[in-house]
């Protein structure tokens, strides 16, 4: 059998699929006789608008519309005119949303001329796909890829109707995956889940011509009906193991990458998989998360396993930048994974995504590991509003997060939540008050309402107070369905607004915008002087403070340290008390007052962070870069 798998827009053009080469490891162990080739249809569109606009359309503009423009639906847009058979199907429709979310007018002209030139991009992918001859079509989709995968099926199916379509990923998980197959009936079959077992299962199928009536997850049409019927299966109640989950085979996305002139534009980097699924979700279901879908059990390659891969992909495709697709470490790594990393040597650049309650020594670590980019899931400041999410973190415990950060050069990206039931404007004000003493810290990459999503607990129960809930309205310009189809098919959804709103909600707007904008000149910075280690010093460098050197001595340094960690002020006075210094908790009780308020401690209710750091981070001018 010949199966092509094929990846389209708007997977990242720096990044090979992690699926596409997870299904090829597999295809060639469990079915060696079938021939597998990869389509790679997101670096074939950034080539393709390189070439039509003459230079103009840059893998930079690609990615503002496949990542920064997600949640507006821009890219799947661009090819929802080829879908439909319509280059101005949705086009009134966008321009009267745009205006509605006051979406960036460049933004918008820069959409509308890609969507020029898609239906010229699907019939030049279709005739790269065909003249291999491929028995069987196997589409990943996952966000905005539902649109381009839909528009290139329909073609392929168009000219070879005898053709095997099938679509899996994360945009085919539960209820998605069957609207989306019986709302497109050039979709053969959609797997829902994991693919590892029900695809070869699939194939075989098709071999043997049988329907595949008893693989788990699968859609198909029924044709022993008039008309024919789409079938759902159960989904599958096994979940793959780590010990079937293949090493991906990335060689023809890095021969093909090197010999195009998007190389030129990006930095190429590698993609692993250490766990699926999500320890903490498996008991503490993040209320506003659905990224797990319906596969929130947590299983994780061994850590020896994990170096032994990433080892062999970096000698093999000469590459450090991994980027690792985990929604959170396994804990396990900190003892038989990070470890090998500091010990081989490589000058590895890691991404990750952790749990924000990292202690001082396994921030260290990852640092030495090669973890430069983390994703900690901070997502608020405040006790009470972090209790609603139920994420199992204090305020106070993400602040020492961002400061340990700085500490170990690690960047972390990380976003401001807010528009949970129940929370309050009380719950912001005093976390608000102390914004600007984080100034130094870095800041989240925005303060965002938060959105429905399919799979959460504020989605799939309706006490959380969201009972209202339609497909968002980015979908009315994506998609020409029924309202309950479109329902099914959805991952994100709109409801009646939560939580704070009014003057709450824009002065915690202005703040994280005030944040953003001080922070690249802001550092408070704490040195030990001489080598008696008894006295500190704290350079307040940060915008909108005065600019001076503190000088502290005796208890008050050994205090400093010790907030560190975050302590109650009775912890703090028994522990200074215990290193024989003499003072009462009145006067400890005021240093700590004065401290808040030149901004030198967080307090988080009756805990108290030291905001100083320890090493000044390398700061990168932005417009440098971006110009």
């Amino acid at each position: 059998m010949r199966v092509q798998l094929v990846t389209m827009p708007w997977h990242p053009i720096d990044l090979p699929s992690l699926q596409v080469g997870l299904l090829h490891q597999l295809l060639r162990q469990v079915r060696p006789d079938d021939e597998v080739r990869e389509f790679h249809g997101s670096l074939r569109w950034a080539e393709f608008l390189l070439e039509r606009s003459g230079g103009r359309l840059r893998p930079g503009d690609y990615e503002s519309i496949g990542s920064d423009s997600i949640f507006h639906g821009l890219g799947d847009w661009v090819f929802s005119g080829v879908l439909y058979e319509d280059e101005e199907w949705g086009a009134a429709r966008l321009r009267e949303y745009a205006r509605s979310h006051d979406l960036c007018p460049d933004t918008l002209a820069t959409v509308f001329e890609m969507r020029r030139h898609a239906a010229e991009y699907i019939v030049r992918c279709a005739d790269e796909v065909l003249a291999h001859d491929p028995d069987v079509v196997g589409f990943t989709s996952t966000f905005m890829q539902n649109v381009p995968s839909l528009a290139l099926a329909r073609e392929l199916k168009r000219r070879r109707p005898r053709l095997t379509v099938v679509f899996g990923g994360s945009n085919c998980d539960g209820p998605m995956g069957h609207a989306l197959h019986r709302n497109h009936p050039y979709v053969d079959h959609v797997v829902r889940g994991e693919g590892e077992y029900a695809f070869p299962a699939l194939l075989a199928h098709l071999d043997a011509g049988t329907p595949p009536d008893d693989v788990p997850g699968v859609c198909w049409w029924d044709t022993s009906t008039t008309p024919q019927v789409s079938r759902a299966n159960a989904e599958a109640h096994r979940i793959v193991a780590p010990a079937d989950i293949p090493s991906p085979d990335y060689d023809q996305w890095q021969a093909e990458i090197e010999a195009s002139p998007v190389i030129e534009y990006v930095y190429p980097k590698l993609v692993v998989e250490g766990a699926r699924g999500c320890w903490w979700g498996e008991k503490h279901h993040c209320t506003f998360c659905g990224l797990n879908g319906t596969t929130m059990a947590f299983r994780a390659k061994p850590g020896e396993r994990l170096w032994e891969e990433i080892d062999r992909l970096v000698r093999r495709h000469r590459i450090l930048d991994i980027v690792t697709v985990d929604n959170i470490i396994d804990m396990a790594y900190f003892k038989d994974f990070l470890p090998r990393a500091v010990e081989s040597g490589w000058d590895l650049r890691m991404h990750y995504e952790v749990k924000s309650n990292l202690n001082r020594e396994q921030i260290a670590l990852l640092g030495e590991a090669g973890a430069v980019l983390i994703q900690p899931g901070i997502e608020s400041l405040s006790n009470r509003v972090l209790d609603l999410m139920d994420k199992g973190v204090s305020g106070a415990r993400n602040v020492r997060t961002l400061r340990e950060f700085d500490n170990h050069a690690i960047t972390c990206t990380w976003n401001y939540l807010y528009g949970f039931p129940g929370e309050t404007a009380e719950d912001y004000a005093p976390v608000l008050d102390q914004l600007p003493a984080l100034v130094h810290l870095q800041p989240p990459g925005g303060a965002h309402r938060i959105q429905l999503e399919r799979f959460s607990p504020h989605f799939t129960d309706p006490g959380f107070g969201f009972g209202k809930r339609r497909a968002a309205e980015m979908y009315q310009h994506v998609y020409e369905l029924p309202e309950d189809e479109l329902a099914d098919m959805v991952y994100l959804f709109d409801t009646e607004d939560a939580g704070i709103a009014g003057d709450a909600e824009k002065r915690l707007l202005q703040a994280v915008a005030d944040w953003r904008a001080g922070h690249a000149n802001s550092t408070l910075l704490m040195e030990t002087p001489g080598d008696d280690g008894d006295t500190l010093l704290v350079h307040d460098q940060r915008h909108g403070w005065p600019q001076r050197t503190y000088w502290f001595s005796g208890w008050q340094a050994a205090a400093l340290r010790h907030l560190e960690e975050g302590r109650t002020l009775p912890a703090l006075h028994k522990r200074l008390t215990a290193e024989a210094h003499d003072l009462n908790a009145e006067d400890l009780g005021e240093w700590l007052t004065d401290a808040v308020a030149l901004g030198l401690l967080f307090r988080d209710g009756r805990t108290y962070v030291s905001l100083p750091t320890r090493t000044a981070p390398l700061r990168i001018d932005r417009e440098v870069v971006s110009g």
